[in-house]
């Protein structure tokens, strides 16, 4: 594996609390984490106290927060509610505190079978108004691909990332095969705006399983993206049902994450990483 790859993880995959994280990152020889959660609850809100400490282990352990694994913009586009900018506000802070170079965010979810469409507008006002928040920060802010969002299509994607010039791009194979989307295709479209990849591969039934195996076409994204000069990787296993889950997608959204394959979720994730450096070594 080329020495230069860096690799993150999110551990919470492998334990809600901060001490087994670092223990997972450490055993697993990865730079750091994609912070999501933690004893403490939700990165996002943290106190200043509370992201001072988990940065102080991380360093003492020589880990980084490579990321916040937010879920910013993972509210509904027709809340009139506007806690989630104050949400990201205090969310910006706490990176900042605790070293992040990245920040991962959404694009709101569109109401169940309405056209996506006629709520552009709003969403690019609404990260719009997110990325002037972020004016002066040097933390950068990261769109994610998912389900049920406006950024859910390849194409919409594209025109957010044309439209707002202040994002940038976390690519999620996994996210588009779900979304019946052609990975590849979506990479063509995508690469050029896209600062890291999130590792994770699904097949067509929903299926998460380890990277190399779906129908994410993640060896060939991954030569392209280290071909171009990426080299930053977050692991994001989705091998093992772990504590909040299921919060992470809106009900009825079930991705096919059993854990039957696997001991614990400690060991799913290690397979995970495992996985993931078998395809570094033959890209």
């Amino acid at each position: 594996m080329n020495e230069t790859i860096r690799l993150y993880g999110f551990a919470d995959e492998a334990s809600i609390f901060i001490d087994e994280q670092i223990r997972t990152l450490k055993r697993n020889k990865l730079n750091g984490l994609e912070l999501r959660n933690t004893e403490f609850g939700d990165a996002t809100k943290l106190s200043k106290n509370q992201a001072k400490e988990i940065r102080e282990k991380l360093e003492d352990a020589g880990l980084t927060v490579w990321s916040v694994g937010s879920p910013v913009g993972k509210t509904t586009i027709t809340d009139t509610d506007e806690i989630w900018l104050e949400s990201f506000k205090h969310a910006l802070e706490i990176g900042e505190i605790l070293g992040a170079k990245k920040f991962r965010l959404f694009s709101f979810y569109i109401p169940k079978g309405e056209d996506p469409l006629p709520y552009r507008d709003e969403v690019i006002d609404r990260l719009g108004r997110i990325t002037d928040a972020a004016r002066g920060s040097s933390i950068v802010l990261c769109h994610e691909n998912e389900k049920r969002i406006y950024g859910e299509s390849p194409e919409r994607c594209l025109d957010l990332l044309t439209a707002l010039p202040g994002l940038r791009a976390v690519f999620d194979p996994a996210n588009f095969v779900q979304c019946g989307a052609d990975a590849l295709k979506a990479w063509e479209m995508l690469g050029p705006f896209t600062d890291y990849l999130h590792v994770k591969d699904s097949l067509s039934d929903l299926t998460i399983v380890p990277a190399g195996q779906g129908e994410g076409h993640v060896p060939e994204i991954v030569r392209d993206f280290v071909n171009l000069g990426g080299r930053d990787f977050t692991l994001e296993p989705h091998l093992y049902p772990f504590a909040g889950l299921w919060a992470l997608e809106q009900q009825g959204d079930r991705s096919g994450i059993s854990g039957d394959r696997y001991e614990n979720a400690g060991k799913a994730f290690s397979e995970a990483v495992e996985a993931f450096r078998n395809v570094l070594e033959n890209i």
